[in-house]
């Protein structure tokens, strides 16, 4: 095998290609571009909370996360997910603000739809908040049921009108 300081330039040059090329790919594919993810302990146990945005800080005096872009939270223990333009998790008050066209799921289909919601941990309590001369959404699935605490059977569905000339 020949010295590299005899190589030609070229192929140095490819060498040196094939060897960063795996690291770069394997780079971009492990760290995705500009979407930083912080995982947060709630205090006793090992449940952990996904906050996902474009960029993110940690005050580590406060213990406050704050997530700014494209945010995404996933609280699988709570069984939520939760998009918005800002979050701020507040680990010793127990307590996520979220701001900027918010909108929270919950298992089951429960949704809320508000320009600043408040949720509070231990309580399992949502505060929210419209926009100026605007409203706050919330979709609830409300399961029926009779006198007896049973599940009522669902009402007949509703003819269909026939139009007469």
């Amino acid at each position: 095998m020949m010295p590299c300081y005899k190589l030609p330039i070229s192929q140095i040059r490819r060498i040196g290609l094939a060897l960063l090329m795996p690291a770069f790919l394997l780079g971009n594919f492990a760290v995705p571009n500009q979407l930083q993810t912080a995982t947060a302990q709630t205090s006793g146990e090992n449940r952990p909370l996904t906050i996902r945005a474009d960029v993110q800080e940690y005050d580590a005096k406060t213990q406050v996360i704050t997530a700014r872009g494209n945010v995404q939270m996933f609280y699988p223990s709570r069984q939520l997910q939760a998009t918005a333009a800002q979050a701020q998790y507040f680990s010793k008050e127990r307590r996520i603000d979220f701001s900027g066209n918010v909108y929270i799921l919950q298992q089951g289909g429960n949704s809320i739809r508000a320009e600043k919601v408040t949720y509070l941990i231990d309580e399992g309590r949502f505060v929210a908040l419209p926009q100026a001369n605007r409203q706050v959404e919330s979709i609830y699935m409300v399961e029926e049921s009779n006198n007896n605490g049973q599940t009522a059977t669902p009402a007949p569905q509703t003819p269909q009108f026939k139009r007469s000339n």
